[in-house]
C-alpha cells in the first residue's frame, strides 16, 4: 500500500505555490472543466501533492508535512520551514546522484 496523493486548501493560493515551488516542487497550474484553478506536483512514484483555493471553506488546518527534494534551492541538509499558512513542512534538501 502507498499513498498517491495528498490535498491541502488554502485561503493564499498563490503564498503556496510559490512556497512550495520555492524549494523545489514543480507546481503546475490546473483547472478541471470549471473547478477552481489549482496547483500540482507530480513527485516520484506517481505521488500528487495539489493546493487548492479554500474559496470561503475551511482551510487545511495544522499539519506538518515533510519532502526530500534535490539540492539546489536549498542547501544539503534538513530544513524546518513554515508554509504561509502556519503548516511546517521539513525538507530534505539531497546531494544530487553523480554530481561531483
Amino acid at each position: 500500500m502507498r499513498a498517491t496523493l495528498l490535498v491541502i486548501y488554502t485561503p493564499d493560493l498563490e503564498g503556496c505555490r510559490t512556497f512550495y515551488a520555492g524549494f523545489g516542487l514543480p507546481m503546475v497550474r490546473e483547472q478541471h472543466g470549471a473547478g477552481p484553478v489549482h496547483y500540482a506536483a507530480e513527485l516520484e512514484g506517481g505521488f500528487v501533492f495539489e493546493v487548492y483555493p479554500a474559496d470561503g471553506k475551511e482551510a487545511t488546518g495544522r499539519a506538518r508535512l515533510a519532502f526530500s527534494v534535490p539540492a539546489g534551492p536549498l542547501p544539503t541538509g534538513t530544513h524546518r520551514l513554515t508554509d504561509p499558512d502556519g503548516r511546517t513542512v521539513v525538507v530534505t534538501a539531497e546531494p544530487a546522484v553523480g554530481r561531483s
